[in-house]
């Protein structure tokens, strides 16, 4: 017996270790403010404001900024077009009044991404199921998402009959 209570106590520190590292969203963060202060950065630089929702407590909000982090093309193709904020939805803080202001974008499941325009419309709402492929992201529908929405793609010049 005790060499399985040894043995259950050991095998889960690492997913301890794991859990403590992956603390990437700030449920105490004022969001109100940073998204305040991501559009004037936007605005500023003439990009979106990409918004990943989701919590720590979520595997596949994690990944997923994992991998854009460490993915070196998407992580180009996400540092031209965007600013990106994290955004906690969790028992701690559900941010509910600025998800209000985003259309419930929650009802999507998490992560979920909201793009803004520089003066702060919404002007899409991601399903990330929708970029998911295997026990993972596929890097091509990221990076297809990503370049669809930014300002250049949006431009109505690339859109005029000939």
């Amino acid at each position: 017996m005790k060499i399985i209570l040894f043995l259950l106590l050991f095998s889960t520190i690492p997913l301890l270790g794991n859990a403590q590292q992956a603390q990437i969203y700030k449920p105490e963060a004022d969001v109100s403010k940073a998204i305040a202060q991501g559009l004037a950065k936007a605005k500023s630089q003439h990009k979106h404001l990409l918004l990943q929702i989701g919590g720590n407590w979520c595997p596949w909000c994690v990944k997923f900024h994992t991998y854009c982090s460490e993915e070196r093309e998407i992580k180009t193709v996400l540092d031209a077009n965007y600013i990106y904020l994290l955004v906690n939805y969790s028992k701690e803080n559900r941010n509910l009044p600025e998800l209000k202001k985003l259309d419930y974008p929650q009802r999507f499941g998490f992560p979920v991404f909201v793009i803004l325009d520089e003066n702060g419309k919404r002007i899409h709402t991601q399903n990330s199921a929708y970029l998911e492929e295997g026990e993972g992201y596929s890097k091509k529908k990221i990076i297809d998402f990503l370049k669809a929405w930014t300002t250049d793609a949006l431009k109505p010049e690339h859109y005029k009959e000939k």
